[in-house]
């Protein structure tokens, strides 16, 4: 090749020009490839050949510059470009690996990736080799017809079994998962190990135990029990408190009913067995016992129910860090740890302390179904005895992952993941996602595999342990890297609880994916009506109002929302009323299939429909599918509300003039993004890259930078819990309308101040480079 480059430069400087010999060898070895060129000036090689060592003519030839020479050069020149083309083409070609060689290994580095499909002197970054080669429509029905072939229904079987966090069961289902992704062929498998704090029954058992005037009448036993209940024992007199809502609570004190020391008796329900033991401790109860009523709850009535009562996630003797065995942890404690026992007990029992109970009807309202008469009690001769005896202990569990890795940017990932353990067989809770989880991974690397589909972006795959304890598995995994996942992770689709039932379907979410949830809920099939489209029973144009519930701190996606900032989705096909069977020995294949009509098959389809279309469209379009225009009617909500209190604040001396600058700020460069995108040509990976990182940010900047994630681990300003959140501001702020004396000022300042600057600071981050950001209010 340097012969032919010299020859040609010497073309170009008036050199001889007229070649009767041009021959080319070519030897293809491997990744040796060369060519051997042999270019000679015509009339010296005569004058050689025929003088055989004889004497040479001195004469210099001068050339001849005919239109034939010409013509032959230009042809030659050609020739040799294109020869040399060819040969660089087909030598790069014998060095790439093709997918099936170097994705194969399981430890192989990604395949497809920028650095791999661009030389290092290619200014182009338009990776057209990398360009998803299936059209959308082809692709979701190719997803749709893999679906068909899934047997969900024996899946669902084989993993409702009793698999409770650390025991040998959840080990078994964990390798059992393991080895699943390794058969299907993900790129890479693993899994993270954790030692975690897990709280069970203890060697002596719980009891509750009536006190009244006569001999002290053990009513319970429990084989059930609530993780995260302080131990100890507790005496006081019986408070019937309906659900155990702040309101229920509010509604007692309004009615002379002093819950202080009191033992309380609440009922499954409305909200989580957390939260009614910290709405209990709030008011000083001495302990708390939940049932579960008929009204609620359709089963025996001497069924055993298990639950916690950790107001948070994770394993609370490690708030906002990792269980990892290496780690030295200093002595802590969440803030959400109750310190109050608290039990579960059977409807039987509860129905024997009811009938005991004396005082004031209970509100119609909040009357059950049990025979005996609803009472309030507060009744000094009705006194009730709470032990708890549940003992802590490190358990070892494992989280197992696998993915399929993107072409273009292979570091973006979507996670789906699914809880393992179950307390009970655990069939809705835990063997549903699990099926949905495997079946999925399956159904997406086979498109990858056998299909030819190029998602752009990275799949991961998340088996969690530890679920029913509050997400202890998950939160682990997300504390361990908390510094980066924010900046990988664009999106987590949770797959627990998919399937309670037939008759409707729910979804709590970010904002940021409600327009991708709607836009698959118009693409996916209704499994009661395939003639309709999910959408369409959901009632079109009003799906949100009648699909959207707000996320709640037991929603198992709450930890990547409020913890870490990656927008979020929970999902589920249910029926009206709440699935009863949460906790329980009844949560089995049968009860699951009952409530779906016999059709569990068909309803798990549909449900992975809805997943895998999301994953696609996530994983396939060159802009991410995250609408971060929606926050602004967010913001704009929580402003109004906060407006409201204008002339309240104007004689503190307050005013939100800069809050509301701020969300103006937000809406600004909201358009400023869409302008950016609009003037962008997306097939650049490079500026692709660029305005995606953007948009997948969004989430992550609504965490307040003002507290610690240690001590306020849910920082989210909308979703989060804490004096931070935007709910508290306006709590807070109510009380301008009462009594004053209960509102601290400097409280108040220090919350619309720090509210102030988490939006200016998403604002900011959304515009993009710091010299294009308007930093005048």
């Amino acid at each position: 090749m340097d012969t032919a480059r010299s020859t040609i430069y010497n073309l170009f400087r008036g050199e001889p020009s007229t070649y009767t010999r041009f021959s080319l060898a070519q030897h293809m070895e491997g990744d040796n490839s060369q060519v051997e060129m042999k270019l000679s000036n015509s009339e010296m090689d005569d004058e050689v050949g025929n003088s055989m060592g004889g004497h040479r003519d001195p004469r210099i030839m001068k050339p001849k510059h005919s239109p034939k020479n010409i013509c032959f050069m230009i042809v030659c020149t050609l020739l040799i470009f294109l020869i040399g083309f060819l040969i660089g083409y087909l030598s790069y070609r014998g060095r790439m690996p093709t997918r099936e060689q170097g994705c194969s290994n399981a430890d192989s580095v990604s395949c497809g990736t920028t650095e791999e499909l661009l030389s290092e002197d290619d200014s182009d970054t338009t990776l057209e080799a990398a360009q998803p080669v299936l059209e959308w429509k082809q692709l979701k029905e190719l997803l749709k017809n893999k679906f068909l072939v899934s047997s969900f229904e024996s899946r669902i079987r084989a993993f409702s079994a009793n698999h409770e966090a650390g025991s040998e069961g959840d080990q078994r289902l964990a390798l059992s998962v393991y080895n699943e992704f390794k058969n299907i062929g993900l790129d890479s498998v693993w899994n993270d190990e954790h030692y975690v704090k897990l709280q069970s029954l203890g060697s002596t058992p719980n009891k509750v135990t009536f006190l009244g005037s006569g001999i002290p009448e053990v009513i319970e036993v429990p084989k059930g029990y609530l993780a995260y209940s302080a131990a100890g024992q507790a005496t006081g007199k019986l408070v019937y408190a309906n659900y155990g809502r702040e309101e229920d609570f509010k509604k007692l004190t309004s009615l002379d009913i002093t819950v202080n020391g009191s033992v309380v008796i609440v009922r499954g329900g409305q909200i989580s067995f957390a939260a009614k033991v910290a709405n209990a401790q709030k008011v000083k109860a001495a302990a708390v016992l939940i049932y579960l009523d008929p009204a609620d709850y359709n089963m025996p009535e001497n069924t055993d129910v298990f639950g916690h009562v950790h107001l948070g996630t994770g394993d609370p003797y490690t708030p906002g860090f990792p269980s990892f065995n290496h780690t030295q942890f200093p002595p802590a404690q969440s803030s959400g740890l109750p310190s109050i026992p608290a039990q579960t007990i059977t409807t039987n029992s509860a129905r024997r302390l009811m009938s005991k109970m004396t005082g004031q009807p209970a509100p119609s309202e909040w009357k059950g179904t049990l025979s005996p008469p609803y009472n309030l009690g507060n009744d000094d001769n009705v006194q009730v005895k709470v032990e708890v005896n549940n003992e802590v202990a490190e358990k070892r569990i494992l989280n197992v992952f696998g993915v399929v890795k993107g072409l273009i940017d292979p570091d973006h990932y979507v996670v789906i993941g699914a809880q393992r353990d179950s307390w009970g067989p655990g069939a809705a809770k835990s063997a549903v996602g699990t099926s949905l989880l495997v079946e999925m991974a399956k159904a997406l690397s086979d498109l990858v595999v056998k299909d030819g589909y190029k998602p752009r972006r990275s799949i991961v795959f998340a088996s969690w342990s530890a679920g029913d304890f509050g997400s202890v598995g998950a939160t682990e995994w997300l504390e361990g890297y908390l510094s980066v996942l924010h900046l990988k992770a664009f999106a987590y689709i949770n797959l627990d609880a998919a399937v309670l039932g037939s008759q409707t379907f729910k979804a709590s979410a970010s904002p940021m994916l409600y327009t991708l949830l709607g836009n698959t809920l118009k693409e996916v099939s209704s499994p009661l009506d395939s003639s309709k489209t999910l959408y369409q029973k959901l009632g079109a144009d009003s799906w949100e109002k009648q699909t959207i519930v707000p996320m709640t701190m037991d929603d198992a996606s709450y930890a990547f929302q409020a913890f870490s900032g990656i927008p979020s989705l929970s999902f589920r096909f249910t029926n009206d009323g709440v699935y009863p069977y949460f906790g329980t020995i009844e949560d089995n294949w049968s009860n699951l299939n009952a409530r779906t009509g016999n059709r569990i098959d068909d309803i798990a389809r549909a449900a992975a429909n809805v997943a895998g279309q999301m994953v696609l469209r996530l994983t396939h379009d060159h802009q991410l599918s995250l609408d971060f225009d929606r926050y602004n009617g967010e913001l704009y909500s929580s402003v109004l509300k906060i407006n409201r209190f204008a002339k309240q604040l104007k004689k503190a001396g307050l005013t939100i003039k800069w809050l509301s600058s701020a969300r103006g700020d937000f809406d600004r460069a909201t358009e400023t993004l869409k302008n950016d995108i609009l003037n962008s040509d997306l097939n650049d990976a490079e500026m692709c890259r660029a305005i995606n990182e953007r948009i997948m940010r969004v989430e992550y900047h609504f965490l307040s930078p003002y507290v610690s994630p240690k001590d306020t681990p849910f920082r989210h300003i909308f979703y989060g819990s804490g004096p931070h959140t935007l709910k508290s501001l306006i709590e807070n702020l109510n009380l301008l309308n009462g009594n004053t004396l209960d509102l601290d000022m400097d409280v108040l300042r220090n919350q619309l101040a720090l509210a102030t600057w988490t939006i200016q600071g998403a604002a900011n981050a959304l515009s993009g480079d710091i010299w294009d950001i308007d930093n005048e209010f």
